[in-house]
C-alpha cells in the first residue's frame, strides 16, 4: 500500500461509493419506469431532448431518469438489464473518465447508458472500437436499444461509400472504428467547400479498449498518400544485391525500434557492389542509393511475411495490423518499404507515394470536447491517461467474484517443444468435451498449430486474416461442445464467445436456409434471447 492510501485511504473505493449513490437513484426509479407502456417510455426521449435542449436542463441533473429509460429499454430490447456495477461505469464513462472493468463484465453494454445520455444534446456520440467485426456487432446489437428509444444509429465501417457517410455521421451516435473515424477527419480537412465535409463537430467519444487506442497505436500516424514518383529500378537492384547480405557481419538488428544498421564491413560492401564512384556511401550524391539499401534490408530482415504482412493472389502485400490482426485493405507503407517488399516477393513494383495529409490517433481524440474509455487494463497507465487526456481512471468492482484461474507461464527448451506441449494440452482437454480457444501472435504461428491438429485428426477452426470472410461464423461456433479455434490477435480485445455456441446467429443461419429476407431476419433477431 502506497503512503498516500496510508494517509487517505483507498482513493478508488471512496469514488466508487460516490457514484454508488448516483446508481443508487436509477435504481429508484426502476418499478416507476417498468410500469410504463413501450410508447409512454419510448415518448420519454422526446421529453428528456426538449428538457436538455429547450429547457436548458444540464444531462447531470437528467442522469438518474435518462439511465432508468434506457436500462428498462435495454431489458425490452435485448434481454439484458443493466447491473449496480454496470450502471456506476456507465457514470463514469458520462463524466469523461475511464472506467477500468474485468473481461465479461458488459462493457459494450455499459457504453449504452452514457451514449443515450449524452445524444440527447443532439450534437452527436462517438462509440470507437478497435475493429469493423465489433463495431458491426456493437452497432447491430446495441442498436436495438437505441432505435426502440428512437434515437438513430449509424455505422462507418472500411466498406460505407464516400457519399454515404455524412448520413452516419448525423446518426445521434455513430459506431465505427479509430482508423476510419481518423482518416475521415483528415479527408474532411482536404475539401475545398465545407458541404463536402462528412464530419460534424468532434462532441463525445466512448473509446472501447481506451489502452490499445489511445496509449499503444497513440503515436501511429494516420496518412493519406497521393501518387508520387514512378518507382525506380533501383528497389529490384537492391533486392537482388541486399538478399545474401548477413546479419551481425553486414548488418545489426534493433528488434524493440525494428530498424537496421549497416556495419563498417556492410558499408564498404554496398560500395563495392553498388559500384559507387566516390567510394563513399554517405556521400549527399548517394543518398537515394543508401535509402533503397536501407529499405531492402528492412524488408528482408524485418518485416515477415505471414507476420507483418500478406501477399494477396500473387498480385498485391496488404499489411496486416499488429494491433487487431485484421488486414488493412488500401494501405500502404511509407518511405519506399511496401516497394521493397514487393521487390523482395518479385511482384510488380507501384509507384512511390507523397504524403497529402497525417495525424496520430493521440490528436485526434484530444479534439473532443469530452472522451471517455473502457477496458480491463488501464489503472497502470493512469498517468499516462492523466497527463495526455486529462482522464483518471475508476477501477469498477466485478458484478461476481472472478471464476477464472490464470496459470503461471511454462518456459520450454524451444518452440518445437512449446508446440508439442500446447497439442496435447489442447487434445486431453478436447477430449472432456470443453471448447478450447488457442491465441496466437501471428497467422505464421496459427497455420502451424493448425498443421500439426491436421496430423492428429483433430477437427478445428482457423481465424486469421486469410480466414476474415468466416469470423462471424467462426466466433459463432468457438463456444459449442467439443469445438477447437485456432486465432490470432483478430479474436483479441473485445470479442465474446458464447459458452454452447450464439443462439442468435445459429437463428439467422437457420432462416436464410429457408429463404427469409433480411428486414424479416432482422426483426425476429430482436425477439431471440441472447441467454439463458
Amino acid at each position: 500500500m502506497g503512503l498516500m492510501e496510508l494517509i487517505f485511504g483507498d482513493l478508488n473505493k471512496k469514488e466508487v461509493k460516490k457514484l454508488e449513490k448516483l446508481t443508487q437513484k436509477v435504481l429508484d426509479l426502476e418499478e416507476e419506469i417498468h410500469e410504463l407502456e413501450d410508447d409512454e417510455l419510448r415518448a420519454k426521449t422526446r421529453e428528456f431532448q426538449d428538457r436538455v435542449q429547450n429547457r436548458g436542463e444540464s444531462l447531470d441533473s437528467l442522469l438518474p431518469e435518462a439511465f432508468a429509460v434506457c436500462r428498462e429499454a435495454a431489458s425490452r430490447t435485448v434481454g439484458m438489464k443493466h447491473f449496480p456495477v454496470q450502471i456506476i461505469g456507465g457514470i463514469a464513462l458520462h463524466q469523461g473518465r475511464i472506467a477500468e472493468m474485468k473481461t465479461g463484465e458488459g462493457k459494450t453494454l455499459v457504453a449504452t447508458l452514457p451514449a443515450y445520455l449524452n445524444a440527447l444534446e443532439g450534437k452527436g456520440v462517438h462509440v470507437v472500437t478497435v475493429n469493423d467485426y465489433l463495431a458491426k456487432r456493437d452497432m447491430e446489437w446495441m442498436g436495438k436499444i437505441y432505435t426502440f428509444l428512437g434515437l438513430t444509429v449509424g455505422g462507418i465501417f472500411h466498406e460505407v461509400p464516400a457519399d454515404k457517410r455524412k448520413e452516419q455521421y448525423m446518426c445521434d451516435i455513430t459506431y465505427g472504428t479509430n482508423n476510419e473515424f481518423g482518416f475521415d477527419y483528415l479527408r474532411d480537412n482536404m475539401v475545398p467547400y465545407k458541404e463536402n465535409m462528412v464530419q460534424r463537430d468532434l462532441n463525445y467519444a466512448i473509446v472501447d479498449e481506451v489502452d490499445s487506442i489511445l496509449i499503444d497505436e497513440a503515436r501511429t500516424p494516420l496518412i493519406i498518400s497521393g501518387q508520387g514518383d514512378q518507382s525506380t529500378d533501383l528497389y529490384r537492384k537492391a533486392q537482388e544485391k541486399v538478399r545474401y547480405f548477413r546479419q551481425d557481419v553486414d548488418f545489426t538488428i534493433d528488434e524493440k525500434d525494428k530498424t537496421v544498421s549497416l556495419t563498417e564491413e556492410g558499408v564498404a560492401r554496398c560500395e563495392r557492389e553498388f559500384d559507387i564512384k566516390n567510394g563513399n556511401l554517405s556521400d549527399p550524391d548517394n543518398m537515394e542509393i543508401n535509402h533503397h539499401i536501407m529499405q531492402a534490408l528492412k524488408a528482408n530482415f524485418i518485416m515477415k511475411k505471414d507476420v507483418d504482412y500478406v501477399v494477396m493472389n500473387n498480385e498485391e502485400i496488404v499489411i496486416v495490423d499488429e494491433f487487431t490482426g485484421r488486414l488493412m485493405q488500401g494501405r500502404r507503407y511509407s518511405n519506399g518499404l511496401h516497394q521493397a517488399i514487393e521487390a523482395k516477393e518479385n511482384l510488380s513494383v507501384r509507384s512511390e507515394s507523397k504524403t497529402l495529409a497525417t495525424i496520430t490517433l493521440q490528436n485526434y481524440f484530444r479534439m473532443f470536447n469530452k472522451l471517455a474509455g473502457m477496458t480491463g487494463t488501464a489503472k497502470t497507465e493512469e498517468e499516462e491517461f492523466r497527463e495526455i487526456y486529462n482522464m483518471d481512471v475508476v477501477v469498477i468492482p466485478p458484478n461476481k467474484p472472478i471464476q477464472r484461474i490464470d496459470y503461471p507461464d511454462s518456459v520450454y527448451l524451444n518452440e518445437q517443444a512449446k508446440f508439442k506441449a500446447i497439442i496435447e494440452e489442447i487434445i486431453e482437454v478436447h477430449e472432456t468435451g470443453r471448447p478450447v480457444l488457442v491465441g496466437t501472435i501471428s497467422i505464421e504461428k496459427s497455420e502451424a498449430i493448425s498443421a500439426l491438429l491436421n496430423r492428429r485428426g483433430v477437427r478445428h477452426n482457423v481465424l486469421n486474416a486469410k480466414h476474415h470472410e468466416r469470423e462471424a461464423a467462426i466466433i459463432a461456433e468457438a463456444g459449442r461442445l467439443g469445438a477447437v479455434t485456432i486465432a490470432t490477435n483478430m479474436a483479441g480485445r473485445g470479442t465474446d464467445i458464447i459458452l454452447g455456441g450464439n443462439p442468435e446467429f445459429e437463428a439467422k443461419r437457420e432462416m436464410r436456409k429457408m429463404g427469409y429476407d433480411e428486414n424479416t431476419i432482422s426483426y425476429a433477431s430482436s425477439r431471440i434471447p441472447l441467454e439463458d
